[in-house]
């Protein structure tokens, strides 16, 4: 599979320009806005990029369609080498350059695997000598089929542990089976193993889909509410969102707090507004929050910090769904649901079923940097249907703070090793 880059000044250009070097037939695996930070701000505006995908001929095997195209060794390698070992040592080149280290530590795991399969079979009682020369006798007359069989063992190891693997990064099983179940549909003995990943990879990415992010109000200011438990760093996280707009992109912001429990968040907030130059006020009641959106209604944003509080908390609960029915009067508005990576799945299903039952979000997962498993990312995302739109790995303002990029969460998922910019 050829996976690669297309930029352009908007998202239709930079696919035409995937179309135009890859042919019709490419699959569109990530659509991403790009800021350029630093100096480059200067001079480059933003600009969409476009990560393409196309089933190279030479490394994929139509299966899925029936044609059985098989994958011949180049005539310079040794005749040995055209078995299923043939894909493998191609995949450990090619898949490389595509998922980074993914390839090299699942084929890392496979030797290991072996290793152990090669011990377990020593420590066996040895087989008579009559029925060896008839098991020699029989792999003799079945020919093609023995290759096919074992060919069709090793993809069968492969696919366990990539399934391992994601266990490993605490995908929930049911997850993990449901994105596997189709692979084990098409599986065919001359699929070369970086196909199979591939393919698994592409499914992973489609699984996440694509978030909306924070959009602008087509009349008015747009009301963009962030509501969470306490201790997950939402006002952190705001602050962060509202030095984008306002400094990088000289958006008008104004920020209200709701927090009202916590004195330190208040003031955390207003300081970050100072710094900011832009407006602040802190919200009693859902009177106070319609009359601060419309005094407000002129500015490009105004975003509203919720209060952090249990979400079996049941009369702060109410607050939340009284400052939401009192945006719901001025139409249309955004919410974020900030969870933290590092938070335990089921507390984390908890969370979102209560959220779930006062609005529709996008959400923000929040401590990157404090885990090193982030299969609850995927779970989450599968359970309540809802997009990530941010991540963040950091506590500085406003740098550690990021789009969600589905392509590098998957990779982790797979095993491949954590980066830091």
């Amino acid at each position: 599979m050829i996976i690669k880059k297309f930029q352009g000044k908007t998202e239709e250009e930079a696919i035409e320009a995937a179309k135009k070097e890859l042919g019709e037939s490419l699959v569109i695996m990530n659509v991403k806005e790009v800021r350029p930070k630093g100096l480059r701000m200067l001079w480059t505006g933003k600009y969409m990029e476009v990560t393409a995908a196309l089933e190279s001929e030479r490394e994929m095997v139509r299966s899925a369609t029936g044609t059985g195209e098989t994958i011949r060794p180049r005539s310079d390698e040794p005749a040995e080498h055209s078995s299923m070992m043939k894909p493998v040592l191609e995949s450990s080149q090619n898949i490389e350059k595509k998922l980074d280290s993914l390839q090299t530590f699942l084929q890392t795991q496979m030797q290991g695997a072996e290793q152990s399969a090669t011990d377990e079979v020593k420590e066996k009682r040895p087989v008579e000598e009559g029925a060896l020369t008839e098991k020699a006798d029989k792999k003799e007359k079945t020919g093609d089929n023995g290759e096919r069989d074992k060919a069709a063992e090793e993809q069968q190891k492969f696919i366990r542990l990539i399934y391992n693997t994601m266990l490993d990064n605490e995908v929930d099983e049911k997850y993990a089976n449901a994105i596997l179940e189709d692979v084990e549909k098409t599986k065919n003995p001359n699929l070369p193993i970086d196909a199979i990943l591939a393919n698994v990879y592409q499914k992973m990415i489609l699984k996440f889909g694509k978030a909306e992010g924070i959009r602008p109000s087509g009349e008015g200011a747009s009301v963009v509410l962030f509501v969470g438990p306490t201790g997950v760093g939402k006002t952190t996280t705001i602050a962060k969102i509202a030095s984008t707009f306002s400094i990088e992109q000289k958006k008008k912001v104004a920020l209200l707090t709701a927090d009202t429990y916590r004195i330190a968040a208040t003031e955390q907030l207003r300081t970050y507004a100072n710094i900011m130059e832009v407006p602040f006020r802190i919200i009693y009641s859902g009177e106070e929050l319609k009359n601060a959106i419309a005094d407000f209604k002129d500015f490009d944003y105004i975003f509203v910090d919720t209060t952090g509080h249990s979400h079996q908390n049941g009369e702060q609960m109410d607050n939340t769904r009284e400052l939401l029915e009192t945006v719901k009067e001025f139409g249309d508005y955004q919410a974020f649901l900030v969870l933290s990576a590092t938070t335990k799945y089921r507390d984390l299903l908890n969370i979102v079923k209560r959220y779930s039952e006062l609005t529709k979000f996008q959400l923000i997962f929040t401590k990157l940097d404090e885990t090193t498993t982030f299969g609850n990312l995927l779970n989450v995302k599968l359970f309540c249907e809802s997009p990530i739109a941010f991540v963040t790995n950091g506590q500085n303002v406003p740098d550690d703070i990021e789009q969600f990029d589905a392509q590098k969460t998957v990779k982790l998922l797979l095993g491949g090793k954590q980066t830091h910019e």
